[in-house]
């Protein structure tokens, strides 16, 4: 795809492939099985298991509040979450399952790809945060693959959060300890209010005025 994007501009027919070549959450799931088993590296691995127990925990305790359903029921188009990702990414195994459950209350108006950071670079680098490969990020596309909303990699205080921590010398190291302890306490709260608003702009568009 590297002469299909360029200065950042991707067409409609990249991005209808990106959606089409990407992979549902239960297989990423699978595929983060097969990574755990099959990778060298004993640091990943250890942080993709740590990451299918966040995942798993998120899974049994996540439910979705009733605002947050009254935006996901009165959705009018079908729109795709099209989210970049690695097994690896501790964020992602906070966020995933909870969009994963969203996407399913919707019936089928929301449909999630998720496509691997690493082998996706063009896109990556397309969606930067503060000019580094931040994940996930979740490109939000109408039924003609227009872009309809972003978001990511983290929620915003989150994301405030580690930055007054990456800042710190005597906290930079151990700052994810930190994040973590932040996701269990706000139990996708925060999220829930921008996947509100990123789902009332999917609401505002006319996919056929775009198209």
């Amino acid at each position: 795809m590297s002469t299909e994007i360029k200065n950042g501009s991707i067409k409609k027919a990249v991005y209808e492939r990106y959606v089409r070549e990407g992979i549902n959450y239960h297989g990423y799931k699978q595929q983060m099985t097969e990574d755990r088993a099959k990778n060298v590296d004993s640091k990943v691995k250890e942080y993709i298991h740590l990451n299918q127990r966040r995942m798993a925990r998120v899974e049994k305790t996540y439910k979705v509040s009733g605002e947050l359903a009254a935006h996901v029921t009165s959705l009018k188009h079908k729109t795709f979450w099209l989210v970049l990702t690695e097994h690896w990414c501790g964020d992602a195994s906070q966020i995933l399952p909870a969009l994963n459950t969203i996407a399913i209350l919707s019936k089928g108006k929301i449909e999630m790809r998720l496509v691997y950071r690493d082998q996706n670079a063009e896109l990556m680098d397309a969606y930067l945060t503060d000019e580094s490969r931040s994940i996930p990020k979740l490109i939000q596309l109408n039924e003609h693959f227009n872009v309809t909303g972003i978001w990511g990699p983290r929620p915003n205080t989150a994301q405030l959060l580690v930055k007054q921590l990456k800042s710190n010398p005597a906290t930079a190291v151990t700052y994810a300890n930190e994040l973590h302890l932040w996701y269990a306490k706000d139990k996708q709260q925060s999220l829930e209010k921008e996947i509100a608003k990123l789902i009332f702009r999917a609401n505002l568009f006319c996919p056929d005025c775009l198209s």
